[in-house]
């Protein structure tokens, strides 16, 4: 099933006799089993103002049309989406409303935030299939903020999104990217906490022990950036001499880390989230057969051996682990978290009709 508009996507779900499996751009894996329905229909950009620095946009347009309608106005999306199809190995167009459904989050996360949080706005329809507004098109209007960060990374078990609105940012001028070799997974920690905690703006730190690299970013005009990346240089000289890449290698790097292109080979591939101090110790539990650390060791990339179970590996941590290729598991919940996310599924899909979605 394809909507082409809002209205006939309420229809469908409230025609539905059972699950709806939702679908965007088909560029991560599909939910659980149930009815297809894909939001490619609903596309197109509604309202740009590059002044006010907002954006509406249909939940099914591709990230391209997106990144390319702001960059033409020297703007951005903060947030750095990933693009999973190298990953996964699927193909397909990523969608704003997979990364929105997902709270998909790239490098730059560690500074301004996660996907809800340039999040202002959402239009969707929930399990009963009505049509739900909330939020607004300018950063002061707060009613409703709560819901509209509930949809992001919700994974349409509360709604399907047919629109959303941000808040978008001007692009960097220019950036630099400061590398340091040889470093162990703690001494990577510790040089990257020593940058994302000084005074120079880093906005990105990832190490990539195969590589034997830990990789930190500056943006910003050209002059302020060449300043910080010397003092910043400095800082770090206890670590080991820094070098600077140029433009394109910096560039590639980036798009490397926020598309976890170290995870490349066989085996199934999980996402630690935990404290960055704690990464050493969990990097040395997984056992894993790569390892790739982004946000300053909050996020730990891992690919192991398929089947392998490795929650019992990494036994209790201050944090949790998803499987994201060889079958999509996320994380146990606590009870208290359980009973809140069944009070609230109960609320927005009373029928259970919504299976869950891919994007």
């Amino acid at each position: 099933m394809r909507p082409e508009t809002e209205a006939e996507l309420a229809e469908i779900v409230r025609g539905a006799n059972g699950p709806l499996a939702v679908q965007g751009g088909a560029t991560r894996h599909m939910p659980a089993e149930g009815d297809g329905l894909t939001t490619a229909g609903l596309s197109g950009i509604t309202l740009y103002e590059p002044g006010a620095l907002t954006l509406v946009v249909r939940a099914g347009t591709p990230m391209a049309e997106i990144e390319a309608a702001l960059e033409a106005e020297g703007q951005r999306l903060p947030f750095e989406p990933m693009d999973h199809r190298g990953l996964l190995g699927t193909e397909g167009v990523p969608t704003i409303g997979g990364a929105v459904a997902l709270n998909v989050s790239g490098p730059r996360r560690v500074t301004v935030g996660a996907c809800r949080d340039s999040l202002i706005g959402v239009r969707f329809v929930d399990g009963e299939g009505r049509v739900v507004k909330n939020g607004g098109r300018v950063m002061k209007n707060v009613t409703g903020y709560d819901l509209v960060k509930l949809l992001a990374g919700s994974r349409g078990r509360l709604g399907i999104l047919s629109e959303v609105s941000f808040k978008v940012l001007p692009a960097a001028a220019t950036e630099a990217t400061l590398r340091l070799d040889g470093l162990s997974v703690a001494e990577a920690v510790r040089a990257m906490a020593s940058g994302l905690t000084s005074p120079f703006e880093v906005n990105a730190a990832a190490h990539d022990p195969a590589a034997g690299a830990t990789w930190l970013r500056i943006e910003g005009l050209a002059g302020s950036v060449d300043y910080r990346a010397g003092e910043l240089a400095d800082r770090l000289a206890a670590f080991g001499a820094t070098i600077r890449l140029d433009l394109a290698d910096s560039a590639r790097i980036w798009r490397g880390v926020r598309d976890a292109e170290a995870m490349a080979g066989p085996g199934d591939v999980w996402r630690i989230h935990a404290r960055p101090s704690h990464a050493p110790e969990l990097v040395a539990r997984a056992g894993a057969e790569a390892v790739l650390l982004d946000w300053g060791g909050g996020l730990i990339w891992v690919r192991v051996a398929e089947g392998t179970d490795l929650r019992a590996r990494l036994g209790s941590f201050d944090g949790h682990a998803t499987r994201v290729r060889g079958g999509v598991d996320l994380p146990p919940e606590a009870p208290a978290i359980a009973a809140l996310t069944a009070g609230l599924r109960a609320k927005f899909d009373p029928r259970g009709v919504l299976a869950g979605a891919g994007a």
